[in-house]
This record gives structure tokens, C-alpha cells and sequence, in this order.
């Protein structure tokens, strides 16, 4: 929940950041940021290195959370209201349940399935009916839906990774594997459109550096960790109703009937798609039972 909480913030002060710095820095110079801190508690720690395929599996984590997700949503909230964009993204509790029985190779239920399906549709509907009428989706809703897909992704992965290395080094090393990459793309950005934004806008990319690309990361990922991420995703179905919170408080957004049902709606199958997982049968998994021999 703490790290739910840290990550509400996000997609209303990405709408802050991008009213005076461009979508291309947001995304990747907060990762530049954070990997500055990676690197330092990193070494005042001794942590050791990772091996063989976890590095590849970081690689993955990085794609997913440290470039997909913030570069897509900064892009999109450039023209998309913060409110939307928190109800389309509130598919991604239910994305990271898919995630983790795809990674797990578990088996779960038909109506896990079928709840995921349905939220996934009452998305889609719900950015349509915003965007002007069904069809009429917005180039911002592909990038919300992409950036769903890429946290759902790194979210499972690094859950699962974070029982090996640790839950904040596990965000730690992947945003050192990206950082070269996050650097470039921060020194073109830099280049082409030099920054120059006002001290709120200033104040939102910190937390958005600081929280929303580290620190945050330390509770979710501790979280997934303790597992099973199907269950603990769960959790995540408040945040998008605290980022429409926050959106009306801090943007003041007006909080209209569509937001809050289509919001209702999204939860709803979410909440359906991770409950229906978290009753499916585990008797793969369950140990059998031990008996002691009697004496002869």
C-alpha cells in the first residue's frame, strides 16, 4: 500500500512536468536521477554483483519500468487529462496478474480470464466514449495502454527477481543496466529542447526522479516479493482512484460522471480478474503430506 500510495502521484505530476519540459526528458532523465542514487547506495552497501541470466532479466525490468512506462505515459499526458489516463491505467493490476501467471506457468480459472477480458474491453470503451465515440481512440490511449503493457511486464519480472536480489536492488540494478541508454536519450532531449520549466514544474520531476522511479520502488517491490503477485497486485486497484483524487485536487481537474464510472467499471473487472486468480486451485503447489513410519 505505501508504494501504491508513492506511485498515485505520478500521473498527475507527469501532467505537471510536461507543461514545461519535454516528454522525451521527464522519461528518461528521472531514470538518470534515480540511477545516481541506485549507483550510490549500491556502493555504500557492497552489494554484489548479479550473475549470469539476471542480468538479462533486469534488462527486462529496465524495459519495463524504467523506459516503457514513464516515456509512454509522459508522452500521453501531454494531451491526455491526468483523471483519464488513471482510469485507462487501472488495467494494470489485472495486466500484472496475467503477467505473473504467464511468467509462473500456473494455471488459473475461466473466469480469471474472463474477468481480465472484460476490464480490458470496459478500457477500451471507456477511452472511446472520452475520446468522441466509440473507434475514436487518441493516439495518447495507445500509449497508456502500451505503458500498461510494459509495467505489467516489469512488475511480474521483478517481483519475482526481487526474491533473489532484494527488492531495492532489484529496481537499483536495472536502472543501472538502462543508464546508459537514459543518458543518451536525456542529452538529445537536453539538446534539442534545453529545459526550461518553473519551479512547480521543477518540484514535480524531483518526485517523479526521486519516488516514482526509486524509492517507490523499494515497498512494491518488497511486496511483490512476499508474494504472490496476483494477490498483491491487488493493492494496486486504489491507486487509480487516489491519482483521480489527486488529480482534482492538485490540476483541478473537473471529476465528471464518466471518469468516476468508467473508473468503477475498470476497478471492478480488475478486481474481478485478480480475485477469480487468487481462488484458483493450488494443488500443484501444495506440499504432501509427510507420515512417520511405525516402529517395528
Amino acid at each position: 500500500m505505501l508504494g501504491v500510495v508513492a506511485f498515485s502521484f505520478t500521473v498527475p505530476l507527469t501532467r505537471v512536468a510536461v507543461g514545461g519540459l519535454s516528454p522525451l526528458f521527464i522519461g528518461s532523465a528521472r531514470a538518470v536521477v534515480a540511477a545516481a542514487l541506485a549507483v550510490a547506495a549500491l556502493a555504500l552497501t557492497r552489494q554484489r554483483l548479479p550473475r549470469g541470466s539476471q542480468w538479462i532479466r533486469l534488462a527486462v525490468v529496465g524495459a519495463g519500468v524504467v523506459l516503457g512506462f514513464p516515456l509512454l505515459t509522459s508522452f500521453a499526458l501531454e494531451t491526455a487529462p491526468a483523471g483519464h489516463s488513471a482510469v485507462v491505467i487501472a488495467l494494470l493490476p489485472a495486466a500484472t496478474a496475467v503477467m505473473a501467471v504467464v511468467r509462473c506457468r500456473e494455471r488459473p480459472p475461466a473466469p480469471f480470464w474472463a474477468a481480465a477480458a472484460v476490464g480490458a474491453l470496459a478500457a477500451v470503451a471507456f477511452a472511446s466514449v472520452e475520446g468522441g465515440g466509440l473507434g475514436r481512440l487518441h493516439w495518447s490511449d495507445a500509449l497508456l495502454f502500451g505503458a500498461v503493457v510494459a509495467a505489467a511486464i516489469g512488475y511480474a519480472e521483478g517481483g519475482l527477481l526481487a526474491r533473489e536480489l532484494g527488492a531495492w536492488q532489484t529496481v537499483s540494478w536495472a536502472l543501472v543496466v538502462c543508464a546508459p541508454l537514459t543518458l543518451g536519450l536525456a542529452a538529445v532531449s537536453a539538446a534539442a529542447q534545453p529545459p526550461a520549466a518553473a519551479p512547480v514544474e521543477w518540484a514535480a520531476f524531483a518526485y517523479l526522479a526521486v519516488v516514482s522511479a526509486y524509492l517507490g520502488f523499494f515497498a512494491w517491490y518488497r511486496g511483490l516479493a512476499i508474494g504472490p503477485i496476483a494477490q498483491v497486485g491487488q493493492v494496486q486497484l486504489v491507486q487509480p482512484v487516489l491519482s483521480i483524487v489527486w488529480a482534482a485536487l492538485v490540476l483541478r481537474e473537473p471529476l465528471t460522471w464518466a471518469t468516476v464510472l468508467g473508473g468503477l467499471a475498470v476497478v471492478a473487472c480488475a478486481g474481478g480478474a485478480v480475485r477469480a486468480r487468487r481462488g484458483a486451485p493450488a494443488a500443484a503447489a501444495r506440499p504432501r503430506p509427510r507420515y512417520r513410519r511405525a516402529p517395528l
